[in-house]
């Protein structure tokens, strides 16, 4: 095959290399051995058939091998991220070139070597100057082989055309109905609503020390704190780093990449973005710092090995260490297993891996973060305890407080409900029933089901329930009281905004393109899913996980 690879068409490239962007995913190296008894290894069974060591090898091979043409770097030993597991990973794509077989799904030579070459061809950023150099210089110094990389191409092209095949009826949208589909998401409401919030009444709640006593004994619970544990630690930061990735990024095609992505996920992803240039900027950013966020993990790396060869393991060795290499070494607070740090933003990986450490194994590492990778070393552990009443007692002030004032809003909103239905069924307006009970009143700005945000209104109602509460409740009526978690509201309609026929008509064919794309996407997922629960029952190590899908899964990232 590999000799009859030759130069073809960019959108052959494109077919492949869809990087995705929502979540920056490291997990273990193809090249290590998958368990130290390899001989008496029992990978089960997959719809009744055994699934032998050399299926699951080679399947494991091409996940790695579409992790490399996804992001451009070999995945590390022991550098799985949370969410990503690479063997239900293997175990998914082994199903998938199952269901390939079984379909009748076959890739010709011609295109999976052109595919190839084009694959090849994008790899020049790395000095790789032809197929010699991509099999000599970067696969079989990993243990790859020549009939892998076929392999791969073969069942990652066969799942394009198992997902147009299975997915089919997503495809069918009519204009009609596309169209009903775009009015629905962009009729906007003309609403005004009433806030009841509890701060309002806080000044209403009157304290005393037997009920703060009170709902301090009734609440032990909620004021256990938790066991802590603190952390010495090294950052390798990707400020330094971005220049360099996105120079890296610009000797590729770069600009198809982002437009892929941007396809796929649109504008919704980027709560911020208003348009999809600004969108597609976002993008590019998310890539550049995904692949700084690559190289600092390779600093954190070649720091962290004479680390953990250090005898005897001792916490201090971090700091000996850092210190040789001129790195300085900071201190976190103490923090619990619910929120971290506080004095560094990172992630649950890094107070996973915080709280794993022990006192015969205190490194943890390299953990990446948001803007960095680092190398940790267990400092102290503190156990959980219930502090007493004068050590929390401004906490429970507080919480009382706002407790009971919650209690007064929504009395307040009940209320208010019902004499507005009183004033207006003697023909009253919303506004005038405002002004005579002095309840303030609040114009919301004009929102449809397809606005992503209502910054105004961040704290004290999710927008999807402010959504749920305007759209059930028909024009000139107003919602009963609807509780929060901030106190309540209610929403009042006053009209229906149709949906701009000028702007629909512009929109409306790639919004058709859109939806079909999502609903071949659930199609597939919905069949994957089923043929997962049934095909893969019989794996042992899969039975306790979430039911399979395409999201985020090797098989969704083509």
């Amino acid at each position: 095959m590999f000799g009859t690879i030759r130069r073809h068409q960019k959108w052959l490239w494109l077919v492949i290399i869809t990087l995705t962007i929502i979540s920056f995913v490291l997990f273990f190296s193809p090249y290590s051995k998958v368990n130290s008894g390899r001989g008496s290894a029992n990978f089960g069974t997959m719809n009744g058939h055994r699934i032998t060591e050399e299926q699951f090898v080679n399947a494991q091979r091409e996940v790695y091998l579409r992790y490399f043409f996804m992001t451009g770097n070999w995945p590390d030993q022991d550098a799985k991220r949370t969410g990503f597991d690479p063997q239900r990973e293997t175990y998914q794509w082994l199903l998938v070139i199952q269901k390939q077989e079984q379909m009748g799904v076959h890739v010709g030579s011609d295109v999976a070597a052109q595919v190839g070459r084009e694959m090849i061809h994008s790899l020049e950023r790395m000095n790789v100057r032809s197929a010699d150099m991509f099999f000599n210089d970067l696969l079989k110094p990993r243990g790859f082989q020549p009939e892998d990389f076929e392999r791969y191409l073969r069942h990652d092209l066969g799942l394009r055309e198992l997902m147009s095949v299975v997915g089919l009826s997503g495809k069918l949208v009519t204009p009609d109905e596309a169209r009903a589909l775009y009015v629905r998401e962009h009729e906007e409401l003309d609403a005004e609503a009433v806030f009841f919030n509890p701060s309002n009444y806080v000044a209403n709640v009157s304290v005393t020390p037997e009920a703060i006593a009170s709902f301090y004994s009734n609440r032990l619970a909620n004021f256990r704190i938790p066991e802590q544990v603190q952390v010495s630690y090294v950052t390798f930061g990707i400020s330094n780093l971005l220049a360099q990735a996105e120079a890296d990024w610009q000797k590729t095609n770069f600009n198809e990449v982002v437009e892929m992505n941007f396809q796929r996920i649109g504008t919704n992803y980027f709560k911020d973005a208003k348009t999809p240039e600004e969108a597609k900027a976002k993008i590019r950013e998310e890539l550049i710092r995904t692949r700084a966020l690559s190289e600092a993990r390779k600093k954190a790396i070649e720091f962290a090995r004479p680390l953990f060869d250090m005898t005897p393991p001792r916490p201090e060795n971090l700091e000996i260490l850092a210190k040789s290499n001129g790195l300085p070494v900071e201190v976190s607070l103490p923090f619990d297993r619910d929120y971290g740090p506080t004095n560094i933003d990172v992630g649950a990986e890094f107070v996973k891996s915080a709280f794993s450490r022990t006192a015969e194994e205190p490194f943890g590492g390299p953990i990446v973060g948001k803007d960095g990778a680092y190398v940790i070393a267990l400092k102290q552990r503190l156990p959980s305890r219930i502090p007493s009443l004068d050590e929390v007692r401004e906490k429970v002030t507080a919480d009382y407080k706002m407790a009971q004032a919650i209690n007064l809003a929504r009395q307040a909103g009940m209320s208010f409900y019902q004499t507005l239905t009183n004033g207006l069924a003697q023909g009253k307006t919303f506004e005038a029933v405002c002004m005579e009970l002095k309840v303030p009143l609040v114009t919301v700005p004009r929102f449809s089901l397809s606005t992503r945000e209502l910054p105004q209104f961040e704290g004290q109602i999710a927008l999807n329930q402010l959504k749920q509460i305007a759209f059930s409740t028909p024009p000139g009526k107003a919602s009963e009281f609807q509780m929060t978690g901030e106190g309540g509201l209610i929403v009042y309609v006053k009209a229906k905004i149709p949906a701009d026929e000028t702007k629909m008509k512009s929109e409306l064919a790639s919004f058709v393109k859109y939806v079909r794309q999502k609903r071949q996407e659930e199609a597939f997922n919905d069949w994957f899913r089923k043929e997962a629960e049934r095909g893969l029952s019989d794996i042992p190590a899969l039975r306790q996980q979430t039911p399979p899908t395409m999201k985020g899964a090797p098989t969704a990232k083509s």
